[in-house]
C-alpha cells in the first residue's frame, strides 16, 4: 500500500510539473504580444475586458465576463457596472452603470513609468456629465481602468486587453 502511495504521488507531481512547463509563452510570443498591444494602443483599437471592480471604500468584486470597453478610432463603447456612491441619481434606473456609445471624445496616449507600459486617457464629451477613462495597459495584455465621474465616486477595474 505504501509503495502504491509513493508511486501515485510521484505520478501526480510529474503531471503537475509538465503541465506548468507546457503553458508558458516563449520569448518570441511575448515580444509579438507586446508589439501587438503597443500597435493597438497607439492606433486606438483595443478592447478592455473587466474581470474585477474596485469601488472606492468597498471590497473588490469579481465580474462576469461580459463587461468591457471597446475603443476604436471613432467610437468608445462602454458597458461597465457601477458600485459606490452617486451624488445625483439618474432619471432612468437602468442607467446605473456606464452603458454608452461615444463619438465625441479626446484620446491621448503616453508611455508609462516602466518600459512596456502605456497610459491612455479618454475624455468623454458627449454625455450629460464629464467622464474620464484612465487606462494603464501593460505589454502582457493586462490593464487597469480608473473611471473619474463628476457625479459619482471614483471606481477602478482590472482586466485584460484584447486586440482584433
Amino acid at each position: 500500500m505504501k509503495k502504491f502511495t509513493v508511486h501515485g504521488l510521484f505520478l501526480l507531481l510529474t503531471i503537475i510539473i509538465f503541465s506548468a512547463c507546457g503553458s508558458s509563452q516563449t520569448a518570441a510570443e511575448k515580444a509579438q504580444l507586446a508589439a501587438d498591444i503597443k500597435n493597438a494602443v497607439e492606433m486606438s483599437d483595443f478592447t478592455f475586458e473587466a474581470t474585477y471592480a474596485y469601488p472606492t471604500g468597498y471590497k473588490s468584486i469579481y465580474l462576469s465576463p461580459y463587461y468591457e470597453v471597446k475603443v476604436s478610432a471613432d467610437t468608445v463603447k462602454a458597458y461597465l457596472p457601477y458600485f459606490g456612491r452617486a451624488y445625483s441619481a439618474p432619471m432612468d434606473p437602468r442607467e446605473g452603470g456606464y452603458n454608452f456609445t461615444s463619438t465625441d471624445f479626446v484620446y491621448q496616449v503616453s508611455p508609462g513609468k516602466r518600459a512596456g507600459n502605456w497610459l491612455v486617457n479618454i475624455l468623454i464629451n458627449d454625455l450629460d456629465r464629464q467622464v474620464v477613462f484612465n487606462f494603464d495597459i501593460y505589454e502582457n495584455g493586462t490593464g487597469r481602468l480608473s473611471v473619474t465621474d463628476l457625479n459619482r465616486q471614483a471606481i477602478s477595474f482590472q482586466g485584460n486587453v484584447s486586440i482584433k
